[in-house]
């Protein structure tokens, strides 16, 4: 039996807080916080994974209006116990060079690009704990034999949760979060 490093045990009997991830410089990239439990990414990104997420990057960049920006692989500090990080955001805030984590009024769209280890997660967790911090739209992208097919989800401000907007193949339009043409078919090999 391994035993895990001393910087994995919680620094007080309730667990993890949003503020513990900034002050832990051994624990491996893409590290989440999830109802105060840290959640490491262990498995290899897939390439499909990874060069889809960077041509969605480029793709929303060149659309994006003014006072648009998409960000990827940072966190969004939900509530005191949660600090999620999504494959790709689009925020209003402005470019600050040391940030660590956005606050979900600053974050417009949350991008998740589902993999084998993340499935459950983002489909349930993550969709429920996003509509609840308040956050206007949610993508989850699927691979469907190797072509993305995007989950579109919509906030309904009274129920605080996403109302499904659409399931998008080959081809993504959307008025919100602001006029989107997407060619999805073009963002993998």
């Amino acid at each position: 039996m391994t035993a895990l490093p001393a910087w994995t045990r919680p620094p007080r009997a309730e667990g993890w807080f949003a503020e513990d991830l900034d002050h832990l410089p051994e624990a491996p990239r893409h590290t989440e916080l999830i109802d105060g439990a840290l959640v490491f990414m262990t498995s290899p990104q897939r390439s499909w994974h990874g060069r889809l997420v960077t041509r969605l990057t480029v793709a929303l960049e060149q659309q994006a209006p003014e006072g648009f920006e998409v960000d990827r692989e940072m966190t969004i500090r939900l509530d005191e116990r949660n600090r999620p990080e999504p494959d790709l955001l689009l925020t209003t805030a402005p470019f600050v060079a040391d940030r660590t984590w956005y606050a979900p009024e600053q974050v417009r769209l949350v991008i998740e690009v589902v993999s084998p280890e993340s499935a459950h997660r983002d489909r349930t967790v993550k969709l429920r704990k996003y509509a609840e911090a308040g956050i206007p739209h949610y993508w989850c992208i699927e691979d469907e034999h190797g072509a993305p097919v995007v989950h579109v989800y919509e906030l309904d401000e009274p129920t605080r949760g996403y109302a499904p907007a659409g399931i998008f193949r080959n081809i993504l339009k959307r008025p919100v979060p602001f006029p989107v043409d997407l060619d999805l078919d073009s963002l993998t090999p």
